[in-house]
């Protein structure tokens, strides 16, 4: 609401936005309100039996103090007043009843209000939780999903830390604005009953009321603008520090090794005191709103006291029945208005929250996997990419040029070259992780475009340098992505990947825990495993980007006997770095700065005495200065 705007106008704005804006979060919540409407016209009705209750009570209490004012012995004729003319055949009863009995009765009529208005607040409460609640799973799953449905380079834009902020606030501030959308509306309506309330009793003592009013408003004009600057830059700072701790936490071995430690936690002391700064200004805005609501209704009631005398001292009823309940109605519309106030404020508060969360929902500028397609079933003759180019970013050089290589079944083919010279561009090509620029890749002769990716990525098994591993059992680790694996298929797995014999050295074998990221294990047992991984899933291509490099000499030699025994029967594509490890290879491929520059095996580029030929001397000369 712009300070232009005018505060009724602003409110009716506020109340409709939900209906017809068509941001991600406010159609998720018309979604789900069309199929929970039992669960709205509950909340819709408690919140009228609520107001009708509270109107009520009010008269009865008028009654009750008019009653109360009279001999406990004299006759009331409660039947001719408005609030029981109503009611069929209560008008004897209601005339027969002393004063003592009426009260009584107006007492007994007013709890019972009471507790219909408890058991109307009681079911909205629930039906409004229930509502919340199933948005939330809604929400919580659809954030999930499309974070997962992000295409590769997509999802990488994003910090890990932002992604878990909205992950963790999203579906708490969609619930929290969907409990203040019932609170305002139940304030409102509450609101117009204490209106009428007062109009009934005197016209112009309701100028105060207004007069009060006007005031609320005027600090909400004040108030809401400074507010919602202040979420904002809180979600900002929320999503910077998040951001922080989680990349810290992730990086805890660079930060030991580099002795860092002291400096990242100074850098995220810092940016929690500035969290804290902001939090502190947040909340004194927002503590102002009960002072106010504190001290104005004792100034209007000492006000309304003196005047009630003009007003009301003529009244047959007497002062003292309208007296009281004009303050109490008063009073009760002064909350409504703090209440009217304060939740304006929580929807400014947590607007930051909401923006955020639409912006990750938006598809307007967000690249998706493609789903469907022809389903890949197996690898029959060949794997080609032909003229394949690839662009990061349009203001990135390109990473890969015509690029044009051939990889028939069955074959082993490696790639070679110095760091950034494209070979791991292409093996996130071939997994699907990235699409051509310019060019195609081919399976079988079809474009992998035409193929449903899934199915694609599903027959192929990559082990890279990074491994990763879930914080689970070493059996479960294996069997990721293989579900309907046995533990006799793991085993084989692991036999294969010459890491059985570790595992059978470790205290409870397959079940053991590997820790975060299997910290628990060595390099070289981390490799095996995402090696038995890859073998257990009987891959149609299996991509091999440096896998070696960074083990010792013994972990290397396990891994490659495993690669060894593997590639007799598969398709196996290999980025090496150290060319001992691929002098059996079909055909080698060399790459510089994105372009093939020799291709042909290991004896074919020795007598070209190329590239290949250099860098093959190069590491005969280190291995054997070093032996």
């Amino acid at each position: 609401m712009t300070a232009s705007t005018p505060p009724l106008q602003g409110l009716i704005k506020q109340l409709l936005f939900p209906l017809r804006d068509q941001q991600p979060v406010s159609r998720l919540i018309r979604h789900t309100a069309r199929k929970e409407w039992r669960l709205i016209g509950l909340t819709f009705v408690s919140s009228l039996l609520q107001a009708a209750c509270e109107g009520l009570t009010l008269g009865v209490m008028f009654l009750a103090v008019e009653v109360l004012s009279k001999p406990a012995t004299s006759l009331v004729d409660l039947g001719s007043k408005p609030l029981f003319k109503g009611l069929p055949q209560a008008n004897d009863f209601l005339y027969s009843l002393t004063s003592f009995q009426a009260f009584t009765y107006l007492l007994t009529l007013a709890v019972l209000l009471k507790l219909l208005q408890a058991a109307g607040m009681y079911l909205g409460g629930i039906a409004n939780g229930y509502f919340g609640i199933r948005v939330s799973r809604s929400l919580t799953s659809m954030l999930h999903s499309q974070i997962l449905d992000y295409t590769f380079p997509c999802a990488s834009r994003y910090r890990i830390g932002e992604l878990q902020y909205v992950n963790n606030s999203g579906p708490g501030a969609v619930v929290a604005e969907i409990n203040n959308f019932n609170t305002l509306f139940l304030t409102i309506l509450l609101l117009l009953t204490y209106l009428l309330v007062l109009l009934r009793l005197s016209p112009w003592l309701l100028v105060a009321a207004i007069g009060l009013g006007g005031i609320s408003v005027i600090v909400q004009k004040i108030l809401l603008p400074r507010v919602e600057r202040r979420a904002l830059l809180g979600t900002s700072l929320g999503t910077e520090l998040m951001s922080r701790m989680t990349e810290n936490i992730q990086a805890l071995r660079l930060l030991h090794t580099t002795g860092f430690l002291e400096e990242a936690a100074m850098e995220v002391d810092r940016q929690t005191r500035s969290l804290e700064h902001n939090q502190r200004a947040q909340i004194r805005l927002l503590a102002i709103n009960g002072p106010l609501t504190l001290v104005m209704p004792i100034i209007m009631i000492a006000i309304i006291a003196w005047l009630s005398m003009l007003f009301f001292g003529q009244r047959s009823s007497g002062i003292l029945p309208s007296l009281v309940t004009f303050v109490v109605a008063l009073q009760r519309l002064n909350g409504s208005i703090g209440g009217l106030t304060e939740a304006l404020l929580k929807f400014k508060g947590n607007s930051a929250n909401l923006k955020l969360l639409n912006k990750f929902l938006a598809h307007d500028d967000k690249e998706f996997r493609s789903k469907g397609g022809l389903t890949h079933e197996s690898l029959g003759k060949e794997i080609c990419l032909k003229e394949v180019c690839l662009r990061y970013s349009a203001e990135l050089k390109p990473a890969l040029e015509n690029i044009n290589i051939h990889i028939p079944a069955g074959t082993t083919v490696a790639l070679v070259g110095s760091s950034g010279a494209g070979k791991s561009s292409i093996a996130d090509l071939l997994a699907g992780l990235y699409q051509p620029t310019n060019g195609e890749i081919t399976i079988d002769g079809i474009n992998l475009k035409k193929h449903e990716l899934a199915s694609w990525q599903k027959r192929i098994g990559v082990v890279s340098q990074d491994t990763f591993l879930f914080n689970a059992t070493i059996a479960e680790n294996i069997s990721f992505g293989t579900p309907s694996a046995s533990m006799d298929d793991i085993r084989f797995a692991a036999k294969q990947a010459q890491a059985s014999v570790f595992i059978e050295n470790l205290p409870d074998g397959l079940n053991t825990l590997v820790g975060e990221r299997g910290y628990r294990l060595s390099g070289g047992q981390r490799q095996r495993i995402s090696l038995a991984r890859a073998i257990l899933r009987n891959p149609d291509l299996l991509i091999l980007d440096e896998a070696t490099s960074a083990l010792d000499t013994e972990s290397e030699r396990l891994v490659q006997e495993a690669i060894d025994r593997f590639d007799r029967k598969h398709t196996i594509l290999v980025i090496a770095h150290r060319l001992s490890t691929i002098v059996n290879a079909d055909r080698i491929y060399v790459l510089e700065e994105g372009r093939i520059i020799e291709q042909g095996n290991h004896l074919q580029l020795l007598e070209k005495g190329g590239r290949y030929a250099r860098l093959w001397q190069q590491q005969v000369k280190t291995n054997t200065a070093t032996v």
